[in-house]
Protein backbone atom coordinates (compact mmCIF):
# COMPACT_ATOMS: atom_id res chain seq x y z
CA UNK A 1 0.00 0.00 0.00
CA UNK A 2 1.01 3.43 -0.84
CA UNK A 3 -0.09 6.53 1.60
CA UNK A 4 0.08 9.05 -1.21
CA UNK A 5 -2.54 10.72 -2.97
CA UNK A 6 -3.68 11.86 -6.05
CA UNK A 7 -2.13 15.48 -7.18
CA UNK A 8 -1.83 17.57 -9.88
CA UNK A 9 -4.79 18.92 -12.00
CA UNK A 10 -7.70 17.51 -13.08
CA UNK A 11 -6.28 17.13 -16.86
CA UNK A 12 -4.09 14.63 -15.08
CA UNK A 13 -5.90 12.68 -13.11
CA UNK A 14 -3.26 9.58 -12.89
CA UNK A 15 -0.80 12.33 -11.88
CA UNK A 16 0.27 10.98 -8.34
CA UNK A 17 2.97 12.13 -6.29
CA UNK A 18 5.32 9.49 -4.79
CA UNK A 19 3.28 6.64 -7.02
CA UNK A 20 5.36 3.55 -7.47
CA UNK A 21 6.06 3.82 -11.10
CA UNK A 22 5.71 -0.14 -11.03
CA UNK A 23 2.36 -0.50 -9.18
CA UNK A 24 -0.08 -2.46 -10.43
CA UNK A 25 -3.26 -1.96 -12.52
CA UNK A 26 -5.47 0.71 -11.46
CA UNK A 27 -8.83 -1.63 -11.11
CA UNK A 28 -12.58 -0.81 -10.62
CA UNK A 29 -16.22 -1.60 -10.70
CA UNK A 30 -18.59 -0.98 -14.06
CA UNK A 31 -21.74 -1.91 -12.81
CA UNK A 32 -24.69 -1.91 -15.64
CA UNK A 33 -27.85 -1.13 -14.42
CA UNK A 34 -29.68 -2.37 -17.32
CA UNK A 35 -29.35 -6.06 -16.29
CA UNK A 36 -29.18 -5.55 -12.53
CA UNK A 37 -32.64 -7.89 -11.11
CA UNK A 38 -32.16 -6.73 -7.48
CA UNK A 39 -31.39 -9.76 -6.04
CA UNK A 40 -29.28 -8.19 -3.14
CA UNK A 41 -26.31 -10.79 -3.86
CA UNK A 42 -24.16 -8.23 -3.63
CA UNK A 43 -24.79 -6.44 -0.47
CA UNK A 44 -25.39 -10.08 1.09
CA UNK A 45 -21.70 -11.27 -0.09
CA UNK A 46 -20.34 -8.11 0.74
CA UNK A 47 -22.05 -8.05 4.27
CA UNK A 48 -20.70 -11.98 4.92
CA UNK A 49 -17.31 -11.54 3.61
CA UNK A 50 -16.27 -8.13 5.89
CA UNK A 51 -18.12 -9.14 8.69
CA UNK A 52 -20.36 -6.27 8.42
CA UNK A 53 -23.60 -5.65 10.99
CA UNK A 54 -26.87 -6.53 9.86
CA UNK A 55 -29.53 -3.16 9.21
CA UNK A 56 -31.68 -3.93 11.77
CA UNK A 57 -34.68 -5.42 11.31
CA UNK A 58 -35.72 -6.81 7.67
CA UNK A 59 -38.51 -3.94 7.07
CA UNK A 60 -39.24 -2.81 3.53
CA UNK A 61 -38.31 0.99 4.13
CA UNK A 62 -41.77 2.45 2.09
CA UNK A 63 -39.40 2.73 -1.03
CA UNK A 64 -40.49 -0.29 -2.77
CA UNK A 65 -38.61 -2.93 -2.06
CA UNK A 66 -35.32 -1.43 -0.61
CA UNK A 67 -35.04 -2.00 3.04
CA UNK A 68 -31.56 -0.53 3.38
CA UNK A 69 -32.07 2.54 2.38
CA UNK A 70 -28.54 3.73 1.44
CA UNK A 71 -24.99 3.26 2.21
CA UNK A 72 -23.83 3.44 5.28
CA UNK A 73 -21.40 2.58 8.18
CA UNK A 74 -22.31 -1.08 7.46
CA UNK A 75 -24.00 -1.34 4.30
CA UNK A 76 -21.11 -0.67 1.72
CA UNK A 77 -23.29 -2.21 -1.14
CA UNK A 78 -27.03 -0.64 -1.48
CA UNK A 79 -29.24 -1.87 -4.15
CA UNK A 80 -32.04 0.96 -4.92
CA UNK A 81 -35.10 0.05 -6.43
CA UNK A 82 -36.76 2.73 -8.27
CA UNK A 83 -40.54 2.45 -10.23
CA UNK A 84 -41.15 4.74 -12.71
CA UNK A 85 -45.02 5.35 -14.29
CA UNK A 86 -44.03 5.86 -17.48
CA UNK A 87 -46.17 6.10 -21.05
CA UNK A 88 -46.63 2.80 -21.77
CA UNK A 89 -45.35 3.65 -25.50
CA UNK A 90 -42.19 5.05 -24.26
CA UNK A 91 -40.90 1.34 -23.25
CA UNK A 92 -38.37 0.63 -25.64
CA UNK A 93 -36.47 -1.09 -23.29
CA UNK A 94 -39.15 -3.67 -22.17
CA UNK A 95 -38.47 -5.27 -25.82
CA UNK A 96 -35.09 -6.10 -25.05
CA UNK A 97 -35.93 -9.02 -22.41
CA UNK A 98 -33.36 -7.67 -19.21
CA UNK A 99 -34.02 -8.94 -16.31
CA UNK A 100 -35.21 -5.89 -13.90
CA UNK A 101 -35.62 -3.28 -16.94
CA UNK A 102 -38.87 -4.07 -18.46
CA UNK A 103 -41.89 -3.71 -16.67
CA UNK A 104 -43.11 -7.14 -14.85
CA UNK A 105 -46.57 -8.03 -16.49
CA UNK A 106 -47.29 -4.69 -17.55
CA UNK A 107 -50.25 -4.00 -19.96
CA UNK A 108 -49.68 -1.53 -22.54
CA UNK A 109 -53.72 -1.40 -22.69
CA UNK A 110 -54.10 0.21 -19.19
CA UNK A 111 -56.74 2.82 -18.81
CA UNK A 112 -54.06 5.54 -18.00
CA UNK A 113 -52.06 4.90 -20.58
CA UNK A 114 -49.20 4.07 -18.21
CA UNK A 115 -47.29 1.01 -17.14
CA UNK A 116 -44.25 0.49 -14.39
CA UNK A 117 -40.95 0.60 -15.15
CA UNK A 118 -38.18 -0.71 -12.76
CA UNK A 119 -34.62 0.69 -12.37
CA UNK A 120 -32.49 -1.06 -9.84
CA UNK A 121 -28.73 -0.44 -9.33
CA UNK A 122 -26.28 -1.81 -6.91
CA UNK A 123 -24.58 1.39 -5.18
CA UNK A 124 -21.02 1.74 -3.87
CA UNK A 125 -18.31 3.97 -2.45
CA UNK A 126 -16.93 5.15 -6.26
CA UNK A 127 -12.92 5.56 -5.43
CA UNK A 128 -12.79 8.88 -6.66
CA UNK A 129 -9.50 9.72 -8.69
CA UNK A 130 -8.94 12.96 -6.81
CA UNK A 131 -10.99 11.81 -3.26
CA UNK A 132 -11.34 14.79 -1.05
CA UNK A 133 -12.12 12.39 1.84
CA UNK A 134 -7.99 12.37 1.68
CA UNK A 135 -7.10 15.83 1.80
CA UNK A 136 -8.99 16.50 5.18
CA UNK A 137 -8.29 12.95 6.95
CA UNK A 138 -6.28 14.88 9.64
CA UNK A 139 -4.30 11.49 10.56
CA UNK A 140 -3.92 9.74 7.07
CA UNK A 141 -6.37 7.14 8.19
CA UNK A 142 -7.77 7.15 4.72
CA UNK A 143 -5.32 5.94 1.90
CA UNK A 144 -4.58 5.43 -1.57
CA UNK A 145 -3.99 1.58 -2.10
CA UNK A 146 -1.82 0.03 -4.44
CA UNK A 147 -4.72 -0.61 -6.47
CA UNK A 148 -5.77 3.26 -7.21
CA UNK A 149 -8.43 2.63 -4.66
CA UNK A 150 -9.45 4.72 -1.07
CA UNK A 151 -9.74 2.65 1.90
CA UNK A 152 -9.96 3.71 5.66
CA UNK A 153 -7.45 2.22 8.12
CA UNK A 154 -9.84 1.86 11.08
CA UNK A 155 -6.97 1.33 14.04
CA UNK A 156 -6.08 4.79 12.84
CA UNK A 157 -9.06 7.12 12.31
CA UNK A 158 -9.93 9.48 15.35
CA UNK A 159 -13.73 9.63 14.25
CA UNK A 160 -13.36 13.54 13.79
CA UNK A 161 -15.62 12.47 10.91
CA UNK A 162 -14.37 15.54 8.14
CA UNK A 163 -14.49 12.94 5.53
CA UNK A 164 -18.35 12.88 5.99
CA UNK A 165 -19.01 15.72 4.16
CA UNK A 166 -16.21 16.55 2.07
CA UNK A 167 -17.44 13.34 -0.11
CA UNK A 168 -19.20 14.58 -3.13
CA UNK A 169 -21.40 11.31 -3.00
CA UNK A 170 -22.25 10.85 0.48
CA UNK A 171 -20.96 7.69 0.59
CA UNK A 172 -18.87 7.44 4.15
CA UNK A 173 -20.51 7.22 7.58
CA UNK A 174 -19.78 6.68 11.27
CA UNK A 175 -20.33 3.89 13.64
CA UNK A 176 -22.78 5.26 16.58
CA UNK A 177 -21.15 2.85 19.11
CA UNK A 178 -17.21 3.88 18.45
CA UNK A 179 -17.35 7.10 16.05
CA UNK A 180 -15.18 5.67 13.51
CA UNK A 181 -15.15 6.20 9.86
CA UNK A 182 -15.65 3.37 7.14
CA UNK A 183 -16.78 2.34 3.55
CA UNK A 184 -16.01 0.16 0.71
CA UNK A 185 -12.54 -1.22 0.90
CA UNK A 186 -13.10 -2.92 -2.42
CA UNK A 187 -12.09 -5.80 -0.98
CA UNK A 188 -8.48 -5.18 -0.25
CA UNK A 189 -7.66 -8.28 1.58
CA UNK A 190 -9.20 -10.18 -1.60
CA UNK A 191 -7.24 -8.38 -4.18
CA UNK A 192 -4.13 -9.22 -2.59
CA UNK A 193 -4.70 -12.80 -2.88
CA UNK A 194 -5.40 -11.92 -6.62
CA UNK A 195 -9.46 -12.59 -5.96
CA UNK A 196 -11.97 -10.40 -7.21
CA UNK A 197 -14.12 -8.56 -4.88
CA UNK A 198 -17.04 -10.50 -3.43
CA UNK A 199 -19.78 -8.39 -4.62
CA UNK A 200 -18.76 -8.71 -8.17
CA UNK A 201 -18.28 -12.68 -7.51
CA UNK A 202 -21.48 -13.11 -6.54
CA UNK A 203 -23.37 -10.99 -8.59
CA UNK A 204 -25.74 -13.65 -10.82
CA UNK A 205 -25.88 -11.32 -14.23
CA UNK A 206 -23.18 -9.54 -13.90
CA UNK A 207 -24.35 -6.33 -13.09
CA UNK A 208 -21.52 -5.55 -11.24
CA UNK A 209 -18.32 -6.12 -13.10
CA UNK A 210 -14.50 -5.94 -12.25
CA UNK A 211 -11.35 -5.56 -13.53
CA UNK A 212 -8.60 -3.25 -14.72
CA UNK A 213 -10.14 0.07 -15.32
CA UNK A 214 -9.26 1.14 -18.63
CA UNK A 215 -10.75 -2.51 -19.66
CA UNK A 216 -13.77 -1.69 -17.82
CA UNK A 217 -14.01 1.69 -19.92
CA UNK A 218 -14.13 0.29 -23.16
CA UNK A 219 -16.24 -2.26 -22.36
CA UNK A 220 -18.92 0.05 -21.05
CA UNK A 221 -18.51 2.33 -24.08
CA UNK A 222 -19.30 -1.08 -26.42
CA UNK A 223 -22.41 -1.66 -23.93
CA UNK A 224 -23.68 1.84 -24.23
CA UNK A 225 -23.63 1.80 -28.22
CA UNK A 226 -25.14 -1.38 -28.14
CA UNK A 227 -28.24 -0.20 -26.19
CA UNK A 228 -28.08 2.76 -28.43
CA UNK A 229 -28.43 0.53 -31.46
CA UNK A 230 -31.51 -1.89 -29.61
CA UNK A 231 -33.20 1.38 -29.30
CA UNK A 232 -32.71 2.28 -25.51
CA UNK A 233 -31.62 5.79 -26.20
CA UNK A 234 -31.44 6.72 -22.77
CA UNK A 235 -28.46 4.84 -21.57
CA UNK A 236 -25.51 6.71 -20.73
CA UNK A 237 -22.81 6.30 -18.43
CA UNK A 238 -22.08 8.36 -15.18
CA UNK A 239 -18.84 8.54 -13.38
CA UNK A 240 -16.76 7.25 -16.35
CA UNK A 241 -15.19 10.54 -17.65
CA UNK A 242 -11.62 10.89 -16.68
CA UNK A 243 -12.20 15.01 -17.23
CA UNK A 244 -14.98 15.00 -15.32
CA UNK A 245 -15.45 16.90 -11.64
CA UNK A 246 -13.69 14.27 -9.43
CA UNK A 247 -11.17 12.95 -12.25
CA UNK A 248 -13.01 10.07 -12.74
CA UNK A 249 -14.80 7.61 -10.65
CA UNK A 250 -12.83 4.10 -9.98
CA UNK A 251 -16.80 2.65 -9.59
CA UNK A 252 -18.77 3.79 -11.99
CA UNK A 253 -22.22 3.37 -13.59
CA UNK A 254 -24.38 2.23 -16.69
CA UNK A 255 -27.82 4.14 -15.99
CA UNK A 256 -31.05 4.42 -18.26
CA UNK A 257 -32.20 7.62 -16.37
CA UNK A 258 -31.00 11.25 -15.08
CA UNK A 259 -28.06 10.56 -12.40
CA UNK A 260 -30.55 12.17 -10.00
CA UNK A 261 -33.53 9.48 -10.50
CA UNK A 262 -30.94 7.11 -8.68
CA UNK A 263 -29.68 9.83 -5.92
CA UNK A 264 -26.13 10.58 -7.61
CA UNK A 265 -25.42 14.20 -7.99
CA UNK A 266 -25.35 14.88 -11.63
CA UNK A 267 -21.81 17.81 -11.58
CA UNK A 268 -20.00 15.86 -8.70
CA UNK A 269 -17.02 17.97 -7.94
CA UNK A 270 -14.06 17.62 -5.66
CA UNK A 271 -14.78 19.11 -2.39
CA UNK A 272 -11.71 20.77 -1.65
CA UNK A 273 -10.82 22.01 -5.09
CA UNK A 274 -10.21 25.47 -3.38
CA UNK A 275 -8.01 24.02 -0.73
CA UNK A 276 -4.82 25.57 -1.74
CA UNK A 277 -6.38 28.65 -2.65
CA UNK A 278 -7.69 28.99 0.93
CA UNK A 279 -4.09 28.13 2.49
CA UNK A 280 -2.62 30.38 0.60
CA UNK A 281 -4.89 33.15 1.32
CA UNK A 282 -4.83 31.99 4.76
CA UNK A 283 -0.92 32.23 4.78
CA UNK A 284 -1.19 35.67 3.26
CA UNK A 285 -3.30 37.12 6.01
CA UNK A 286 -1.38 35.32 8.56
CA UNK A 287 2.12 37.13 7.24
CA UNK A 288 0.07 40.42 7.13
CA UNK A 289 -1.17 40.26 10.55
CA UNK A 290 2.34 39.52 11.73
CA UNK A 291 3.68 42.60 10.16
CA UNK A 292 1.15 44.73 11.60
CA UNK A 293 1.86 43.45 14.82
CA UNK A 294 5.81 44.01 14.57
CA UNK A 295 4.94 47.51 13.16
CA UNK A 296 2.87 48.06 16.13
CA UNK A 297 5.47 47.04 18.53
CA UNK A 298 8.49 48.95 16.22
CA UNK A 299 6.35 51.83 16.42
CA UNK A 300 5.69 51.48 20.63
CA UNK A 301 9.29 51.32 21.02
CA UNK A 302 9.78 55.39 20.03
Amino acid sequence: MTDNRLAGPLDDPIAEAGYPADHPERVGFFTDTSVCIGCKACEVACKEWNLLEADGPLDLSGNSYDNTVGLGADTWRHVAFIEQRVPARDKPQADLGMPGVGPPGGDPTDRDGTDVRWLMSSDVCKHCTHAACLDVCPTGALMRTEYGTVMVQDDICNGCGYCIPACPYGVIDQRPNDGGAFKCTMCQDRLGDGLAPACATACPTESIQFGPLDELRERAAQRVEELHERGVPEARLYGHDPSDGVGGDAAFFLLLDEPEVYGFPPDPVVTTGDLPAMWRHAAEAALAAAGAVALSFLGGAR
